[in-house]
């Protein structure tokens, strides 16, 4: 196909849901090739490059003309200059099962949208088309075990916990433990979306720092046996105390682990990370910092290693960490 196929779009309180455009590719590359997004993705490569985005879109409307599933694009509108201007916000989908009397939901919101209700109204209005317009009898779908967030928008479209399996995910490279979901027809059409309790986890703000030579070489400290994450690699830093600045405490932190002497106007801030563990979100600020005083050594009996932001990748990190990687990659 070379355009877009003949779909009426569905329209909420808030939001449009209709399908992709090729000119959504560049926006839709931007929101997806997103770490904190994409890990969560079982049929997204990561990084994604922006052809597969273009690609990707034109095999949605194959799919949507043979009725076998239906990729939207979830939109905003919002005030512009010349009127109403769309923003494309994530994409919501149900592809049909082999027997065609169910069909699986998925979804994704790109992260600057998180936290407004987007995933679950758009997912909703998607679900209670296909059960209006087709001859559904059930609707599943399946969430990763530490992705709390996503569990519970899909217990206020309505479905309910159906059991644990392994999928693979492609973004993270191999099988997954994932919780599953499913509901009936009956069930769904009956359901309003509703409000899920979800316990709250304590926020740790950490701060890090790409301390960069004069070769262009970022440096990566190892984590020592009997803390967590020991044997990865990660960038110098640590915890910010109660009444600390990120960037006091990135200048206490470098004294005790790497006897430097760091000013705080040679401190960049750069970008920051967002990862939920199964204890706390971490915060980390990354900053980028090219001028300090003393030679780094290993206070603490840590591996240390110069490297190169292209030779990065080969390096086991956190998860927290990953996502940095490429965004210092495109930098320096």
């Amino acid at each position: 196909m070379t355009s877009p196929p003949d779909f009426r779009p569905l329209r909420t309180e808030r939001l449009v849901l209709r399908p992709l455009r090729l000119e959504d590719a560049t926006a839709l590359h931007r929101l997806v090739n997103d770490w904190e997004v994409a890990k969560n993705l079982a049929r997204v490569r990561y990084p994604y490059e922006l052809a597969r985005a273009e690609e990707w879109i034109r095999s949605t409307w194959a799919q949507i003309e043979a009725g076998e599933a239906w990729h939207l694009a979830i939109v905003g509108e919002e005030e512009g200059p010349g009127g109403q201007v769309e923003r494309l916000v994530g994409c919501v989908a149900l592809t049909l099962d082999t027997d065609r009397k169910g069909a699986e939901l998925g979804y994704w919101v790109g992260r600057k949208f998180w936290g407004h209700g987007v995933a679950p109204e758009a997912a909703a209005a998607l679900c209670r088309w296909a059960l209006e317009t087709r001859e559904l009898q059930a609707i599943h779908a399946s969430a990763l075990k530490d992705n709390a967030r996503s569990a519970a928008v899909l217990q206020r479209v309505g479905l309910r916990p159906a059991g644990e399996a392994m999928q693979t995910f492609l973004s993270r490279g191999g099988p997954m433990p994932v919780l599953l979901f499913r509901a009936e027809r009956e069930a769904l059409l009956a359901s309003p979306v509703t409000e899920v309790p979800r316990a709250e986890k304590p926020i740790l703000l950490v701060a890090a720092v790409a301390l960069v030579d004069p070769d262009g070489r970022v440096l990566l400290a190892r984590r020592p046996e009997g803390k967590p994450l020991a044997g990865l690699w990660e960038f110098p830093g640590g915890k910010v105390k109660p009444g600390e600045s990120p960037e006091v405490a990135l200048i206490r932190e470098l004294k005790e682990e790497l006897d430097i002497d760091v000013s705080e106007s040679c401190l960049a801030p750069f970008t920051f990370a967002s990862h939920g563990y199964e204890a706390f979100h971490l915060m980390m600020p990354l900053y980028l910092c090219r001028k300090w005083d003393g030679a780094v050594r290993p206070v603490e009996g840590q591996a240390l290693a110069w490297v190169k932001p292209r030779q990065m990748g080969g390096y086991a990190m956190p998860p927290a960490d990953k996502p940095l990687v490429a965004m210092l990659q495109d930098f320096l």
